[in-house]
């Protein structure tokens, strides 16, 4: 029943009833009268399907219909693949829920919101606690505070029994996890890109370095000066 739900969305060959047509296409988009387009598909083989009935006048493509189905099937699954998954995760208190073990949640609840997971908060009275549910409350109060930088308060503390919930969202879109695997090959590109520029920057630093002047530079000057000044002197000697 599906797939012929799914095979009756679209309109094709002859129960395409309109005038002309648009034929999109690797090589561009062209308008013709439908009759021309329906021997166009039979020539090729293939069918011609309706893909925009709205546009004026309709998109259509040259393409076997099974063939046209099963891409469609496999764009819609990987759209839903890159959509994040919005969980509820839950947090649990006690009325006294002491310092450490209130940082300790406050930590995972706002990794929860920031992988785009919603987050209900609890305190669970048990027997006479539930007389102080004001400091429940005030827990709760804290707790939403605390997390504002990541997550809205979508409900205040309410006591439903023996419970008191608060509801956050995340104020951010949630980023997927990625797998170890990838993880693992961004770290070797990072470290390959890394050793490249190195390289690259050692090479072009050797291609940068002075040549020695063809003359032996400063200290080959200044000697010849030298043995010249030498020459000199020995000359003016011999004259005197």
């Amino acid at each position: 029943m599906k797939t012929d739900k799914k095979q009756n969305q679209y309109r094709i060959n002859e129960q395409i009833r309109v005038r002309e047509v648009r034929i999109v296409g690797d090589s561009g988009a062209m308008v013709v009268p439908t009759k021309q387009a329906l021997d166009m598909a039979r020539q090729q083989g293939v069918d011609l399907v309706e893909i925009s009935p709205n546009a004026n006048p309709p998109v259509c493509r040259l393409i076997d219909y099974s063939k046209f189905l099963y891409q469609q099937k496999k764009r819609q699954k990987e759209m839903k693949a890159k959509q994040v998954k919005v969980e509820v995760k839950e947090i649990r208190f006690g009325p006294q829920t002491d310092e450490h073990d209130y940082q300790f949640k406050l930590k995972h609840a706002r990794e929860f919101l920031e992988e785009g997971n919603k987050v209900r908060a609890y305190v669970f009275f048990r027997g006479r606690s539930i007389l102080f549910k004001e400091q429940g409350e005030v827990l709760l109060l804290r707790f939403a505070n605390d997390l504002e930088d990541c997550g809205k308060v979508e409900s205040m503390p309410s006591l439903e029994g023996k419970k008191m919930f608060l509801y956050l969202a995340p104020k951010k879109a949630g980023v997927a996890k990625k797998s170890q695997q990838a993880r693992d090959r961004e770290a070797i590109e990072t470290i390959e890109k890394k050793k490249s520029t190195e390289s690259e920057k050692k090479t072009t630093m050797g291609a940068a370095a002075p040549e020695a002047p063809a003359n032996g530079g400063l200290l080959a000057n200044a000697k010849i000066s030298a043995d010249a000044l030498k020459k000199l002197t020995e000359s003016n000697d011999d004259e005197a």
